[in-house]
């Protein structure tokens, strides 16, 4: 028994600090763990057979952060690509393969509808009533934004009302998960069921992996996988699915930007514009084909790619840039993460709330402020109608651009304010925004111009700064994907800051890039090679005390034995290339021969030198119990080996012990929520 008390069985005791410097490992009753020598082995890639279920379809959720939408593949006949059925009720001028991404609650906060339907429904309502109902759109950037990021993080409907961010991504994966199980249904004349289907969510690589765990949970909640049968959904990251799809392409399929060649039969003469609204043209005709052929060549871009080769992708979207840098590797074309994806909240949303800061000049921002909370649907409004001129913006447009006022807009800023939107626009002077007598803001190309200038500059320095590092500089192709690459402007200014540099490519169905290219991975997920790690990891042990070596507060003296505790033994260090599959094993010993139960702590860290669990920044995020009881009968050799594995999956990182005298183990995801 007195072993027993010695080994504290009962696992490492939480002891309150006793002084303003308190080690986890202070308490004696705590379940050590020393190195055995040598300590690292490293992988052995071959252990990377997992076990491949078979799914009859492949499909992929693109949760945007202005639209969504989802695209699937039968895994028999992998080279067609089928996107979603059209969305009802698209808005004029915006092709409507996406839906936009908002959610509808009702006043008692049960889901009610998704899309369009949403907006459309929202719409409707009488203003008194829709003061009730919990509208919610853009949520997405919460993810990116929220630095503690937790399972109870709330999100802010339109009406002020708060909801808990994992029930309304949970909603609308819910959503998506029913309209492609019932159009597969629909599709093969009988039910299918959700095993049948691998599902791959889209996600921003620049995200950290507290966001990218979220989404798992909240998919797992919506029913698409479950945490026993995590396989089945695959979390991918939205450049390297851009990457995948960029890869197939052939020439006739895409815009090239620099004027090196004639693509698509235009010389590089003629104006991008030009070129683009041609091209546009001949989708707009095959628009009612929702089928995309994937030709199983390898596509002509990548002949000219030899082994070694890199290229940037350029993802930009409506909330985030996410920049990655891939390498060839030949001869299956499988891809290298070169440089860690970078980026930033430098989406096309920045142009909205350019717009919004633009109408603060003109009314106040008092009155926008309380028109949003008092009209939530008319201000939905001005938005769509902001939108649809956006995206008329172009480099070389002469004649202004028309938003449409509501007239709950106008008849609310003169009761707000005593007089009339007109002589607010002619008190204010801002230049370049006029009145029409139609109920309509005039805005010069300029002004329109103006309101992109601070985001599409954010883009080209991040990128200017991306193009400096030695990893990055003999780049050959930029690919631009991602929706907000359809804007004009940024196309220009792209082309202008780096078309010297490499070509710069720009596939044709721009938006849709990331949804077939996820398609693509989830029928090979083997397709990505390696990545970079995002963070150190490490697990907690004592090390034999060194004097002079170690600083004095973490010695530990048990049974006659010092120890230094809280030292961190890093198993994979941030930026790091790690291959997918990679196991990377240590051996441990209990620093105690009598020990009845093994605690493994895992801590995970942004920085790269980190000596002790207790730096600054160093957060756990795992934990395996391995009990050692009922093996006093067997002969257990006098250093008990407990091996540690860390796998490294699609986002997710799985750790295992396991006690090489008795081959028991234990499992562990790793967990940036909870802890």
């Amino acid at each position: 028994m007195a072993d027993k008390e010695a080994g504290g069985s009962d696992g490492p005791r939480e002891t309150a600090p006793t002084s303003a410097y308190s080690s986890p490992a202070r308490s004696l009753g705590d379940t050590g763990i020393t190195p055995l020598s040598p300590s690292h082995i490293v992988n052995d890639t071959d252990s990377n057979v997992s076990e491949q279920q078979s799914f009859l379809v492949v499909v992929a959720v693109d949760f945007g952060t202005t639209s969504s939408g989802y695209a699937y593949s039968f895994t028999k006949e992998p080279e067609c690509i089928h996107v979603m059925r059209r969305w009802e009720g698209g808005d004029p001028g915006v092709s409507n393969q996406k839906t936009p991404t908002t959610i509808l609650l009702t006043p008692e906060r049960k889901f009610h509808s998704f899309g369009y339907a949403a907006r459309d429904f929202y719409h409707d309502l009488d203003p008194n009533e829709a003061k009730q109902w919990l509208y919610l759109e853009k949520f997405k950037m919460k993810l990116h934004t929220t630095g503690d990021l937790t399972m109870d993080t709330d999100l802010t409907a339109a009406n002020g009302k708060k909801v808990k961010a994992l029930e309304i991504f949970a909603y609308a994966l819910q959503y998506f998960k029913e309209q492609a199980l019932k159009e597969l249904s629909d599709q093969a004349g009988s039910e299918f069921e959700n095993s049948d289907v691998r599902w791959v969510i889209t996600v921003p690589a620049i995200w950290k992996q507290p966001a990218k765990q979220f989404m798992r949970q909240a998919a797992y909640q919506a029913g698409l996988a479950s945490p026993e049968n995590s396989e089945q959904l695959i979390i991918a990251l939205e450049p390297e699915a851009a990457s995948i799809y960029c890869r197939k392409l052939r020439l006739h399929q895409m815009i090239e930007l620099s004027g090196k060649a004639a693509v698509n039969g235009y010389s590089g003469s003629d104006t991008v514009g030009a070129g683009f609204t041609q091209a546009k043209e001949h989708i707009r005709r095959n628009r009612q084909s929702r089928t995309f052929l994937v030709e199983n060549v390898i596509g002509e871009i990548w002949s000219e790619l030899e082994e070694g080769d890199k290229y940037v992708v350029v993802d930009s979207g409506g909330g985030t840039v996410d920049l990655t840098v891939h390498q060839i590797r030949l001869p299956e074309g499988h891809l290298k993460e070169l440089y860690k994806a970078t980026g930033g909240p430098y989406g096309s949303l920045g142009v909205d709330y350019e717009f919004e800061k633009l109408l603060y000049k003109i009314f106040g921002e008092d009155f926008i402020e309380q028109f949003k909370i008092k009209r939530p649907a008319a201000w939905v409004d001005l938005m769509i109608a902001f939108e649809s001129r956006k995206r008329a913006a172009a480099p070389d447009r002469t004649n202004p651009l028309n938003i449409t006022l509501p007239f709950s807009f106008i008849d609310y800023y003169k009761k707000f304010r005593g007089h009339s939107v007109e002589h607010a626009l002619r008190k204010s002077n801002v230049d370049f925004v006029k009145w029409s007598s139609q109920g309509m803001l005039r805005m010069s190309p300029d002004a329109m111009n103006a309101l992109f200038k601070p985001t599409i500059d954010s883009i080209i320095e991040h990128l200017r700064d991306l193009f400096q590092k030695p990893e990055v500089s003999t780049v050959k192709f930029l690919f631009l994907v991602g929706g907000f690459a359809e804007a004009p402007l940024l196309q220009q200014a792209v082309q202008a800051a780096f078309g010297d540099q490499c070509r710069i490519i720009i596939p044709q169905d721009v938006g849709l890039t990331i949804l077939k290219g996820a398609v693509l991975f989830g029928l090979d997920p083997a397709v990505i090679k390696v990545r970079r790690s995002p963070l150190t990891y490490g697990v907690g042990v004592l090390n034999r005390y060194v004097e002079g070596k170690h600083p004095p507060e973490k010695l530990l003296v048990k049974d006659g034995t010092r120890w230094c505790t809280d030292v961190f033994d890093k198993f994979i260090s941030a930026d790091q290339s790690v291959a997918l599959g990679e196991l990377v094993k240590r051996s441990y010993t209990p620093a105690k021969p009598s020990q009845l139960v093994i605690v493994i702590n895992i801590y995970s860290s942004e920085h790269d030198n980190v000596s002790f669990i207790t730096d600054p920044g160093v957060k756990k995020c795992g934990t395996l119990r391995l009990d050692l009881t009922g093996t006093s009968g067997t002969a257990v050799p006098a250093r008990r080996e407990i091996q540690t594995l860390m796998q490294f999956g699609d986002t997710e990182i799985k750790a295992t012990a396991i006690d090489i005298a008795t081959s028991k183990s234990v499992k562990v995801g790793i967990d940036f929520l909870n802890y």
